[in-house]
Formats: C-alpha cells, structure tokens, sequence
C-alpha cells in the first residue's frame, strides 16, 4: 500500500509555477542539442504547440548519425545538423562550429536536451547564460553520467531532476528548476529512469520559460 501511494503521488517541484505564471511576451528562438533518443526535445516542441511555450525552434543540432532525435525534428519540420563529434580534431573544435551553427539560426536560448557531450568554453562564452541542461539527479548530487545508477548505489531514497544553466564544470551552473523523485525498494535503473523522465518531460518546458523571463 505504501509503495502504491508513492508510484502515485504527484512529485515535488520547485519553483511551483505553471506556464500560465511564466508568459512570454516575445517568441523565443530556441537551438536544442540532443545526442540520443530525443524525447526531451519532442516534449519541448509539444509545449509549443499545445501554446504553453511561446517559442520555435530553428534548428535541432545531434552529433550521433542514428540518433532519433533527427527523426523527431524532420516529422516536425525543424531542421535537423549532423556534427558528428568524431569528424573533429577536438572539443574546441567541435564547440566552433556548434557556435557558428546556432548563430546562423540567430537562438536566444540553447537548450542541451540529452547532450551527452562535456562543452568547452568556447560555446559558454558564446552564449553566456544562454545555455539550458536537464539531468536526471537532484544536483548537486550524482552528477556525470549513470546518475540513476549512481543513485540506486548510494540508496537514496528521493532523487529527480534539475533544469540549470550550463557552466565550464560538468553539470553545474544556476539551478532553474528541480522534481522529485521517489526511489522504491524494488526499483532497476530502467523503472527509476522511467519515472524520472516523467518529471524531466514536466520541468524542462516551465525551466525554458523561467529561464526566458528571468534572464533575457
């Protein structure tokens, strides 16, 4: 009984605000980053569409060939730029044309929606508090990846997500926004995960907003 009362419950966020707090008065042209499956950048494109997010999206960048994500952003009409990681000498040089990339799409906000690549100074410096991550821990604790893992390890017993901007150290930076997540007795790195990303689809959106209306 009591683990179904927590599958249940409505997780903690916070700042509890809702979209309908967060309006924006100008459209936002967002550059989102994805490296894999790309959910988080679908559920941004939802909240737009559903008018929640008064924003576009311009550009989709992805550095994995196979990555789904592309998929996602051609069925919606966005346009979709391989920058494939391996095709560079180095992290800069990947950074440079990651920059070059976004302005040429002329973003106000660069959203890393499961961007599994470390950044360089050169793309912060590009967009300075202009850089949105999402992780699946309640930073500053387990950061890097295996977060989910690195939790069901230390046996918490709540972990989440956090929306923040991006600085030079590894999931770092301004917390924007965060949910909480219950951990069960009998949770694998998949159902944990599952659950997280509930919460990331529900606080990535309201961070944009946030972001948007508190710093630009």
């Amino acid at each position: 009984m009591i683990q179904d009362s927590l599958i249940n419950a409505t997780s903690l966020i916070s700042p509890d605000i809702s979209s309908e707090k967060l309006p924006l008065a100008t459209p936002l042209k967002l550059g989102i980053m994805a490296s894999g499956n790309g959910s988080n950048f679908e559920v941004v494109a939802q909240a737009i569409e559903a008018g929640k997010l008064n924003a576009e999206i311009p550009v989709l960048i992805y550095n994995n060939p196979d990555a789904k994500a592309a998929t996602r952003a051609a069925n919606r009409g966005v346009k979709a730029v391989l920058l494939n990681h391996r095709d560079y000498k180095n992290r800069k040089e990947l950074d440079r044309k990651i920059v070059q990339t976004l302005r040429q799409y002329d973003v106000d906000l660069v959203i890393m929606a499961g961007w599994m690549r470390l950044v360089t100074q050169v793309l912060i410096d590009a967009f300075p508090n202009k850089i949105i991550n999402i992780h699946p821990s309640l930073l500053p604790s387990f950061k890097g990846v295996r977060a989910v893992e690195q939790a069901l390890e230390a046996r918490v017993k709540i972990t989440g997500c956090t929306v923040h901007f991006l600085s030079l150290e590894m999931d770092s930076g301004p917390i924007l926004m965060q949910a909480a997540v219950p951990v069960l007795s009998d949770d694998t790195a998949e159902t944990l995960h599952a659950r997280i990303q509930v919460q990331e689809h529900r606080i990535l959106p309201l961070g944009i907003a946030l972001a948007a209306q508190t710093h630009l």
